[in-house]
């Protein structure tokens, strides 16, 4: 063989062609293979079972993992008494386009875990429930700050109600089944949490209380922790509860919240977790925040502490320093990404934001740190209302209208929903609005989204408990944003609780609400502890976005109605859990004060303008002419003059009119269809003369007096001989004869009459009646009133 090199083989086109085929057909095989394996991976590392208990007082939680959904990246069911939750956690491993973290948490209501099939008419679960949305927002609130900052990259938490056993609620462990599964899966996050629900029972705590234990329950608080026992999310509605009560109750929840992050992390330690290196950590480069810094931290701080800037006029400052600066760092860097051009001045932005909080106690408007910006209320703007307020806090501006309607139009929960969540129905509801002009922006109008029906549940849970629980209407409270600067929903607290007063709804105490945040300077060596923190009342739109905590809550003077605590870092001691519950208390009595000012107490009535609600007793044996045949007087009368009737027993009515006009529309068409069915003092076994108005094949139609509704004498009751036909006694329309009254049937009401009793020769004494008027309905007030027919 001769030396040298060797020249390669000689192909046609065509052989060369087939040999790339070839060596395609191969690649393919190896990406398939490859995929192959990977998920192989992924079910072996699932396939063994585990499972741990974790004993929360007298309850008993149960955790496993490895039997089901084992293709998912993690998975867990967790189980309490009888009622099982499935939670799977997915993420992808190349890096989304999007510039957060693009996390997804879906809770499902299933039909089957309650044992019952959906009653729309495909018989599927179809769309998304409000307590669905609100049960995915509680977990997303809960597992989001613990995922690496950065770390954008798609990822999913699907929750599977397995079964539902009626006494334990799935949301609290939902919350622990997706702490599991991502606890449990390769996925980058900081964790695990534990969440337990804590209830307050005849003065009692009660850790994941039971529904029945829930009915007669004072706190509904939700509490998720992370190690070291530190808060990461809190959503708590209450009857007044008390301050230190709240605080103790949080207390004993994050306590028993440990037990649950214990057992998570000896399960993850069994199952010898590791978890992924992202391909993509989407950071600053710290060159060019240098760089930004040297250029606009100057201009940044004049802007930050220039106290005449409002809302827009610094949003638009700070954009106008963004541009020229976006511009030097493109020429300086021509090869930078546009995420770390934006990131660079985003991160010297915040910083210069936070540094004056923590450093020089200076907030971007001018005010102290538990100072509450200026705050103006108006009640009865528009007098057509039922009740209206407007109440504004800074650059803050919120519209509160307050509707009454029949109790038939309160919510009604589906059959499903109250099966798997124990909601029933309510006659008050607040529905939250912020339309896009509320920041000077546009966008699509119509439908509602997920942040405003979280709003909206928020200031419904602080509102609820002051509504009186035998109040005649249903009410609706709108709480629609002209203007927003941060603190929305607690401004709609507020302005709904000046509405309903202005209504003239007899609600136990006012109502106010503020937003606490925070600012903090975490341990450079355990970046999960706190070094340094301020604490900022009643915070602005800016101070939630650059800050790390935003804490809602409302309540009266005497305690605590609703609290809400978003957290953005990994975690808050429950020092500063404390210390913002105690601000935020002072802040709230303080609105109050203010509020007072403008309106104390709920008007002593309502509007003249408003419905009117009458209850209408009617006898069994007038019930059949009141409702007309197959209900058609009632429907008459409901499309006529736009009241609504239901059926309050078996011998009332309630009467529902809209107004006072409408009411007395109904009263004059009452008294018209039953005016001839106003019974007289008829008595047991007399005799009457009786008038025929109608000859049937069954007998003969008859009236005892002039404006009486005819009723039925049966054949076999007009002669001691069996006829099949009253003609054949002679009889006619018009004809008089005589009849023995027998009363009323007790079953249906109606007249008892006999003639053929009256045909022996025994001697009688013939009764005579007379025409007597109607009886109306009882006049028209803003009160409920009863009368009879």
């Amino acid at each position: 063989r001769p030396a040298g090199p060797v020249s390669p083989p000689s192909l046609s086109p065509a052989s060369l062609s087939a040999e790339m085929r070839r060596l395609l057909r191969l690649g393919g095989s190896v990406v398939l293979l490859q995929a192959r394996s990977c998920h192989r991976s992924v079910y072996s590392s699932h396939a063994q079972t585990r499972s741990l208990a974790v004993d929360l007082g007298e309850k008993k939680l149960e955790i496993s993992s490895g039997r089901l959904a084992r293709f998912a990246d993690g998975a867990a069911v967790v189980q309490a008494g009888e009622t099982s939750v499935m939670v799977t956690a997915v993420s992808k491993t190349k890096p989304s386009p999007s510039q957060f973290m693009p996390l997804v948490v879906d809770y499902r209501q299933k039909a089957a875990a309650a044992g019952r099939i959906p009653t729309n008419y495909l018989r599927r679960e179809l769309g998304i429930t409000d307590n669905e949305i609100l049960t995915s927002r509680l977990i997303d609130r809960s597992i989001r700050p613990l995922f690496p900052p950065g770390y954008f990259y798609d990822t999913q938490i699907l929750c599977n109600l397995l079964a539902v056993d009626g006494v334990n609620d799935p949301d609290v462990l939902a919350i622990n089944g997706a702490s599991a599964a991502l606890a449990l899966s390769d996925i980058p996050w900081h964790g695990p949490i534990g969440a337990v629900r804590v209830g307050l029972v005849d003065g009692e705590l009660v850790v994941n209380p039971t529904r029945a234990e829930m009915a007669s329950s004072s706190l509904n608080l939700i509490v998720a922790g992370a190690p070291s026992s530190q808060v990461v999310m809190i959503e708590a509605s209450a009857e007044n509860v008390l301050q230190q009560d709240f605080c103790h109750a949080v207390k004993v929840g994050v306590k028993h919240t440990q037990q649950i992050i214990l057992a998570i992390q000896q399960l993850a330690r069994e199952k010898k977790v590791t978890k992924r290196t992202p391909v993509k950590v989407f950071s600053a480069p710290a060159e060019m925040v240098e760089y930004v810094r040297h250029l606009a931290s100057d201009k940044i701080y004049a802007v930050f502490t220039d106290y005449t800037h409002d809302k827009i006029s610094r949003d638009d400052a700070i954009n106008k320093i963004r541009l020229e600066t976006e511009e030097e760092l493109k020429e300086r860097f021509p090869q930078a990404e546009p995420f770390d051009i934006i990131d660079s001045f985003n991160t010297v932005s915040k910083e210069i934001f936070r540094n004056l909080v923590l450093q020089e106690y200076k907030r971007c408007d001018g005010r102290e740190l538990t100072a509450l910006r200026n705050i103006s209320c108006d009640v009865d703007i528009f007098k057509p209302l039922h009740g209206s307020a407007l109440f504004q806090r800074g650059q803050t501006q919120v519209l509160s209208t307050v509707t009454f309607d029949s109790l038939e139009s309160s919510v009604k929960a589906d059959i499903i929903t109250t099966a798997l969540s124990g909601i029933k129905d309510k006659n008050f509801m607040l529905h939250y609005e912020f339309p896009p002009y509320a920041t000077n922006e546009i966008g699509k109008m119509g439908g509602i989204n997920r942040r405003e029906l979280g709003h909206g549940a928020l200031a419904e849970k602080a509102l609820r408990p002051v509504i009186p629980k035998d109040f005649p209407f249903t009410i609706r409270v709108t709480a629609e944003v002209l203007e927003s600067n941060g603190s929305s929903s607690m401004a709609s607290a507020c302005g709904g609780s000046l509405a309903l007063m202005d209504a003239g709804v007899p609600i136990s105490s006012a109502v106010a609400g503020v937003a606490i945040g925070l600012i903090s300077k975490a341990n450079p060596e355990k970046h999960a502890e706190i070094e340094d923190y301020r604490i900022l009342t009643d915070i602005l739109g800016i101070e939630d976005y650059l800050g790390d905590m935003d804490f809602k809550l409302a309540g009266t003077n005497k305690g605590i109605t609703a609290l809400q605590a978003d957290v953005k870092i990994p975690g808050l001691p429950l020092k500063v859990v404390m210390e913002a519950i105690q601000q935020a208390t002072v802040a709230k009595k303080e609105i109050l004060g203010i509020m007072n000012k403008c309106i104390s107490k709920p008007r002593e009535n309502r509007k003249d303008n408003g419905p009117v609600v009458e209850n209408v007793r009617v006898p069994v044996s007038r019930r059949a002419r009141f409702v007309g045949p197959g209900g058609y007087n009632l429907r008459r009368l409901q499309a006529q003059t736009g009241v609504t009737i239901s059926q309050v027993d078996e011998e009332t009515f309630s009467v529902f009119a809209p107004t006072p006009g409408a009411m007395s529309e109904a009263q004059s068409f009452i008294s018209d269809i039953c005016k001839d069915d106003q019974e007289q003092q008829l008595e047991f076994g007399a005799i009457y003369t009786a008038t025929i108005t109608e000859i049937r094949d069954i007998g003969v139609m008859v009236k005892l007096y002039p404006n009486m509704s005819p009723v039925l004498l049966h054949n076999s009751q007009l002669d001691h001989k069996r006829i099949k036909h009253p003609s054949a006694l002679g009889l006619d329309v018009g004809q008089q004869i005589q009849v023995k009254y027998f009363g009323r049937d007790p079953t249906d009401g109606r007249m008892r009459l006999s003639r053929k009793v009256l045909q022996s020769p025994a001697s009688t004494v013939v009764k005579t009646l007379s025409e007597k008027q109607s009886i109306s309905m009882g006049s028209s007030s803003s009160q409920t009133s009863s009368s009879d027919l």
